[in-house]
């Protein structure tokens, strides 16, 4: 009894199609529509069309749930995504037929015959659909031979008036709970009417429901005719008057076995999802907080010793000691500035200049000038000065200076005397590490340091682009740029100083204090006062305290009076020590500004 009703409902096709036309068609299992016109919350499903073998479970692919359909909520537009009608041509296709076969593999092969008329016509079949908010579902074709050329995406026909092409398309299997369904744009895209359409589905198992669309690419209508014969493994779906561009889909539901097929998804490139956070971005940006809290803690470790060292030994320290002389540590003037802040200045080769001066080995003459004339000094080598007790920094400058000449003006110092001050600098860096105050040079730390900062920004720049575009992990790339920039900024603070390098600096400000605001040395004994007070000099130079000593070595003579010169510096006619202030204040300023511009110390 069962058999007999069976064949009579597979006998009668036009019942078939009646009752699917009755049923309607649901939204969700509608042709691909554009991705713009894409529900960002699918609508709930409505039952679609389904003929169902007898005692077997009637589930419609909509049943089964939202996820059944999701790659066919939307089209991505592109050529051969079919995200655009094509243009109608002359002719058309007066009858297709479309054999699938669905393999175990999940591969699914197309034969197709094709008659036609006028010039040979082109179809564009889908490639690209969205999958969801991150993905598109790809559909490649491959294999192709027959009457046809495939190119981005579209297929042209060859010859005339009929056609047979085969090829396999991927990625047609969508797995889902306790099923799985075959979806595949079998017919349409055609640059041309097509007048009549037959699709025959054969698959590696029987068929749990079956369903088809056809019209627009958005149309939900059903297909006038749609059958299964009595071994439910081949479904048959027909279709006349199909438009140019018009499509008819099919769709088949398999038991979850039934292939090995899967969706083959692209993911799509979104800012809001290329930085999205989640366990391992989340991680990372905790881990590069610990990192920069660890640096801090670093920092706090070599620089709070310095701070713990000066707090100890602050306060006031005179450079007297038994009536001569004496810098806290023997510290040089040139000296100063780098163990203060690791950093070879302009300031510091120009208080050497005047610390050599004032110890005898050059004299510096003030040059006659007008009114509106620019102020310059000549240098004089002075025979009596013994070089070879010159420390090596003090060495290379005075070599600078003088390039074996016995005077040069001030003016005139360009050309080789920039080239030979980067000597002057790196010599004063091996100073600093010679005297024990830094275990390493500052200028390779501070180099070392930024130069892996950079390099780690670069990376992150590369690594962002690359993470953002190609996966959720942008914020990734993000931590290494911000790691890398506080690297390069944290560089510049990594030089630590030894512990005797505390010390000297503790005392080094003691000094500093000292000349800003101590006692300009009332019990210093007359004959001692113009020497002592010029040795403090070059060290007010440093300390920007050059009015305030300039003017009290102006001030004093070997006998208490005033004078027209010192043993060190020189004035033009009619100039004496009471324009000495304005003179010394002008000459360090010209002084720093040549050597500035020779691009070799840091200016301030």
């Amino acid at each position: 009894m069962a058999a007999s009703l069976w064949r009579r409902v597979a006998g009668r096709r036009a019942v078939t199609a009646v009752l699917i036309l009755a049923l309607g068609a649901s939204p969700s299992l509608a042709s691909p529509v554009p991705a713009s016109a894409a529900p960002s919350v699918p609508a709930s499903p409505v039952p679609a069309p389904v003929v169902a073998l007898p005692g077997s479970p009637v589930t419609s692919v909509a049943a089964v749930g939202p996820t059944a359909s999701v790659a066919s909520r939307g089209l991505v537009g592109s050529a051969g995504s079919m995200g655009s009608v094509p243009a109608a041509r002359d002719g058309r296709v007066t009858s297709t037929t479309v054999r699938l076969e669905l393999r175990q593999d999940g591969v699914l092969h197309v034969k197709e015959e094709v008659v036609f008329e006028g010039p040979p016509p082109s179809r564009s079949l889908v490639g690209r659909t969205r999958h969801d908010d991150t993905a598109d579902r790809l559909y490649p074709v491959t294999g192709l031979k027959g009457g046809a050329t495939l190119a981005d995406g579209a297929i042209t026909l060859k010859g005339t008036g009929k056609a047979t092409l085969e090829y396999d398309v991927g990625g047609t299997v969508t797995p889902m709970a306790g099923a799985q369904e075959l979806r595949w744009y079998a017919v349409g895209g055609w640059s041309v009417p097509v007048e009549r359409a037959k699709v025959v589905v054969n698959g590696p198992a029987a068929m749990q429901s079956l369903s088809c669309f056809a019209g627009p690419p958005a149309s939900a209508m059903a297909c006038t005719e749609a059958s299964m014969d009595h071994t439910g493994v081949t479904a048959e779906f027909g279709q006349q008057g199909l438009g140019a561009g018009e499509v008819l889909t099919v769709v088949v539901g398999y038991p979850a076995d039934a292939s090995k097929g899967t969706p083959v998804l692209e993911r799509r490139f979104e800012l809001s999802n290329a930085f999205a956070v989640n366990t391992v971005t989340g991680g990372a940006l905790a881990a590069l907080l610990l990192l920069l809290l660890g640096g801090l803690a670093l920092l706090y470790w070599t620089r709070g010793r310095d701070a713990r060292v000066v707090g100890h030994e602050s306060g006031s320290l005179s450079g007297v000691r038994d009536g001569h002389f004496a810098p806290p540590d023997g510290v040089r003037p040139g000296q100063i500035g780098t163990l203060m802040d690791e950093q070879a200045d302009v300031v510091d080769v120009t208080a050497t200049i005047v610390d050599l001066a004032v110890r005898g080995y050059l004299r510096i003459d003030e040059q006659p000038r007008q009114t509106y004339q620019t102020p310059d000094w000549r240098l004089v080598r002075l025979p009596g000065g013994q070089v070879t007790s010159l420390m090596p920094y003090e060495r290379e400058l005075y070599d600078a200076i003088f390039d074996d000449r016995d005077a040069v003006l001030l003016s005139e110092l360009h050309g080789s005397f920039g080239a030979k001050l980067g000597k002057v600098r790196e010599a004063l860096y091996r100073d600093v590490v010679s005297q024990g105050w830094f275990a390493r040079r500052p200028d390779t730390v501070r180099t070392r340091w930024t130069t892996g900062g950079v390099v780690l920004t670069v990376l992150g720049v590369l690594a962002t682009v690359a993470l953002a575009w190609f996966t959720t992990y942008g914020l990734l790339g993000l931590a290494l740029i911000i790691a890398g920039a506080a690297l390069a900024v944290g560089g510049q603070y990594m030089p630590a100083k030894t512990a005797k390098g505390a010390g000297a600096l503790a005392h080094t400000l003691g000094f500093r204090e000292y000349l800003s605001t101590g006692d300009i040395g009332h019990d210093v004994p007359v004959a001692q006062r113009v020497e002592l007070f010029s040795r403090y000099l070059p060290y007010a130079v440093i300390f920007d305290s050059v009015d305030r000593w300039a003017r009290v070595v102006s001030s004093v003579t070997g006998n208490g009076q005033e004078a027209d010169h010192l043993y060190w510096y020189h004035g033009p006619a009619e100039w004496d020590l009471s324009r000495f202030a304005d003179s010394m204040r002008t000459f360090t300023m010209t002084t720093s500004g040549a050597i500035s511009t020779t691009r070799q110390f840091r200016s301030l």
